[in-house]
Parts: structure tokens; C-alpha cells; sequence
């Protein structure tokens, strides 16, 4: 099974990124450097870059050229509709919107609440733990994962899906190294927010 070149570059492209993402949350570090003034400009740089690259990648990997999996829905243009030209599954748009649906919420909402500047830069200014943030710790990464598979399904694309599990990697180890810096940052109440709110699977019944 050969992988066309475009998903490949933008697997590669994803993984490149993860440095450079590391770097733009490392604040303390940048500063003790740098000093304060320039240590915020070089992270916000890189936090701008790291980000759109990483979803621009992100976006590669669902419209590269690849190869499809098929069901008997799929096979049956009894049971197919066409989206932009595109046929889809009734199956697979059954499975596929309520993912995109929710994880496109679930990310918006995250959005909403630490504003689009603190998301591009990557320089949070204080300790969220309302609205989606009480929910899971990392609402747009859930959510991005959720569209993904959504995504993946809706386009019937075979190596998207089967890439599911690096993405989800690489977006454990981001949340891992954001967190470590945001202790670093924050302190105990940090530490107290981990405690109470989980981080990416949301707890059931009463907290």
C-alpha cells in the first residue's frame, strides 16, 4: 500500500513543528534569556508559526490524495449522498457529524474562553477553569482529535484514519509540555486545577 507524497509531508510536517511548539511555551526559559520583552516577542513568534503550521499540516493529512475504505453503504449508491461531488456513505455521514459537530463546539468554545490571541501565542494570562475548561483541561486538542476522526471517516480517507493514533501522540505530548510549563507558571493553583478537572476524558455523574 503505497502513501501518497502529500500525506507524508504533512505527517513529517506535523511532527516538525512539535519542537518549535515547545519552544513558544517555554515563557520562563525565554525570558531568563532573552528578557522579558524579547523572550515574549520569540515565543509569540514561534507560538504563531508552531500553531497554523501545525494545523495546516493537520488539514494535509485529511485532503491528501489517498486511498479510501469502503463499507456495503458505500458500494450501494442506494445509500450514498453526494457532498461537493464527493460521495459519501450514509453510514459514514451518520458517524462522521456528530464527531465534527461536537469536537468543532467543544474547540470553539475552548477558544471562547482563552481568546484567540492567548491561542495563537500560546501565552496564557491566567488560569482558566470555566466554561469548557471545566470540563476537560484541553478542550480545542479534544475537540481537534474528535474532528479529526470525524473528518477521516465523513472523507472515508484510510491513512487519515490509521494516523489517528500519532496525532493523538503528538497532541498528548503538546498537552504534557504545556502543562509543565503552565505549573512552572501558575504554581499550586495550577496543581489544584489538574487535580479537579481532567484531561482529556470527561468525568461522569457528579464531581
Amino acid at each position: 500500500m503505497k502513501m501518497p507524497i502529500l500525506f507524508l509531508i504533512s505527517v513529517l510536517g506535523m511532527i516538525s513543528t512539535v519542537p518549535l511548539y515547545f519552544l513558544s511555551l517555554e515563557h520562563t526559559r525565554l525570558n531568563e534569556k532573552y528578557g522579558r520583552e524579547k523572550g515574549i516577542r520569540i515565543g509569540e513568534i514561534s507560538g504563531l508559526v508552531s500553531g497554523w503550521g501545525f494545523f495546516i499540516f493537520w488539514a494535509g493529512i485529511w485532503i491528501s490524495p489517498q486511498q479510501r475504505f469502503t463499507d456495503s453503504f458505500s458500494q450501494n449508491q442506494t445509500y450514498t449522498v453526494s457532498l461537493a461531488g464527493f460521495p459519501v456513505s450514509l453510514l459514514h455521514l451518520a458517524i462522521s457529524v456528530p464527531l465534527i459537530v461536537a469536537g468543532s463546539w467543544l474547540a470553539l468554545s475552548g477558544l471562547r474562553e482563552v481568546t484567540l490571541k492567548v491561542a495563537e501565542t500560546h501565552r496564557a494570562e491566567r488560569v482558566i477553569s470555566t466554561g469548557a475548561y471545566s470540563v476537560v483541561r484541553h478542550p480545542q486538542y479534544l475537540g481537534g482529535l474528535m474532528a479529526h476522526m470525524g473528518i477521516s471517516v465523513l472523507l472515508s480517507g484510510w491513512f487519515s484514519l490509521i494516523s489517528t493514533p500519532l496525532v493523538s501522540a503528538l497532541v498528548y505530548l503538546i498537552s504534557k509540555k504545556e502543562e509543565t510549563e503552565l505549573v512552572k507558571e501558575f504554581g499550586e493553583e495550577y496543581e489544584r486545577y489538574k487535580r479537579k478537572v481532567p484531561m482529556f476524558i470527561p468525568r461522569l455523574g457528579k464531581q
